[in-house]
C-alpha cells in the first residue's frame, strides 16, 4: 500500500455524505467537519424533504451538491458519491451520515490508518466506548451484535465490529479494483463491502469511536434486517468462499469445507433415516447404526471448526484507537 505523505495529505480527502430526509441535521453535519478538509460531496438521494435547499442555502464553497432524480437507497447515493470524488482525484473518500450521528471531529483519526498506509479501508466502533455506548437504543446494541457475528463469517474479517457502522472510509485504488455493481444499494451497503473487501484481501482498520444519538430516528426497521440480510449474508459467504478458497487459494480451508460439509450431510440423513425407521418399526437402532451415524457427523463438525479457525487466523483486521495506535 502506497503511504500518502502530509502535510497535503487532507487535501486528497474527500468526504460524501448520502442525504435522506436529513434537512434538520445537514448543516450541523457539515459544520463539524474541520476547514481542513476542502472536498464535501451530498448525494440528495432524491429526498422528499428540503434537504437539498437546506444544503444549497449554507453556502459552504467545500460543497458539491449531486442530486438523483430517483431514490437509489444509501448504497447507490454512496456510490455516486465516489465516483463524484474519484473524478475529482480524491485518493481518500470518506462516507458519513447526514443525520447527525457523525460528527466531523472524527474525520482525522478515520482517516489516519489510511494516509499512513497501514490499512485500504476504516470504519468507526461504537462498541468500544462504553459510557457512549449506554445511549445506542437496546433493541440496537442487541441487533448490532447479532448482525456483527454473521458479518464476520461472512465477510471474513473476525476482528472487526459495529458491522453496521456507516462512518467508514476507504482508498480509491481499492475503489477502482473493485465492482461497485456487486455492493448493495440498500442498507447491506457497509457489509457488502466488507466481503469485497475481504476477496481483494484488503486491510480493514476497525477505529474507536464515541456513540452519537439524539433525537434523530433510525430508518433502518428490524422486519427489514431479519427478512432480507440472512439470504444476503449467505450469498456473501458464498461468494467470498468460491473466490478465495475456491479460485485464487485452493489449500486447507477448501479441503475441510469440501470434505466436512458431506460427512456431516450423510451423517445427518443416515441417522435421521435409520431413526425413522426405528420408529416405524419399533426396533432400537443397532449400535454399529447409531456409529456410522454419529462419526462422520464429528469428523465433519471438526473440520468445518477448522476451516473457521483457519479462516480467523488469516483476518486482515486491525484494532485503532482515536490517538490513532493500533491495538
Amino acid at each position: 500500500m502506497a503511504t500518502v505523505e502530509p502535510p497535503n495529505a487532507v487535501d486528497a480527502v474527500a468526504i460524501v455524505i448520502p442525504c435522506f430526509r436529513v434537512a434538520p441535521h445537514i448543516a450541523g453535519v457539515i459544520r463539524s467537519i474541520p476547514p481542513r478538509y476542502r472536498t464535501i460531496i451530498c448525494v440528495d438521494d432524491c429526498s422528499p424533504d428540503d434537504t437539498a435547499e437546506v444544503v444549497t442555502e449554507l453556502g459552504d464553497p467545500r460543497v458539491t451538491l449531486v442530486r438523483h432524480s430517483r431514490n437509489r437507497g444509501v448504497g447507490g447515493a454512496v456510490k455516486t458519491g465516489y465516483a463524484e470524488a474519484m473524478r475529482r482525484g480524491a485518493d481518500v473518500c470518506v462516507k458519513m451520515d447526514g443525520d447527525g450521528q457523525m460528527s466531523g471531529d472524527d474525520i482525522d483519526a478515520l482517516v489516519a490508518p489510511l494516509l499512513d498506509g497501514a490499512a485500504d479501508y476504516a470504519k468507526g466502533n461504537r462498541f468500544v466506548d462504553l459510557r457512549a455506548l449506554r445511549q445506542m437504543p437496546t433493541g440496537r446494541l442487541v441487533g448490532n451484535a447479532v448482525l456483527s457475528f454473521a458479518t464476520k463469517l461472512a465477510s471474513g474479517y473476525w476482528n472487526t465490529l459495529d458491522v453496521s457502522n456507516g462512518f467508514t472510509a476507504v482508498r480509491s485504488v481499492v475503489l477502482r479494483r473493485m465492482d461497485l455493481d456487486r455492493l448493495s444499494d440498500r442498507y447491506f451497503f457497509e457489509t457488502s463491502m466488507l466481503i469485497e473487501l475481504n476477496i481483494l484481501r484488503s486491510v480493514v482498520a476497525d477505529v474507536e469511536m464515541p456513540a452519537r444519538y439524539g433525537e434523530e430516528v433510525s430508518s433502518v426497521r428490524m422486519s427489514r434486517v431479519l427478512f432480507t440480510f440472512p439470504g444476503l449474508l449467505a450469498r456473501g459467504f458464498l461468494r467470498r468462499f468460491y473466490w478465495r478458497y475456491l479460485i485464487e487459494d485452493f489449500g486447507v480451508v477448501a479441503v475441510c469445507v469440501l470434505t466436512g460439509l458431506p460427512l456431516v450431510a450423510f451423517g445427518v440423513i443416515f441417522g435421521a433415516a435409520h431413526w425413522m425407521e426405528s420408529v416405524r418399526t419399533g426396533n432400537p437402532a443397532t449400535a454399529g447404526t447409531v456409529f456410522v451415524a454419529a462419526l462422520p457427523v464429528i469428523l465433519g463438525f471438526q473440520l468445518l471448526l477448522s476451516a473457521v479457525l483457519l479462516d480467523v487466523i488469516s483476518s486482515t483486521a486491525r484494532k485503532r484507537d482515536r490517538d490513532g495506535s493500533a491495538r
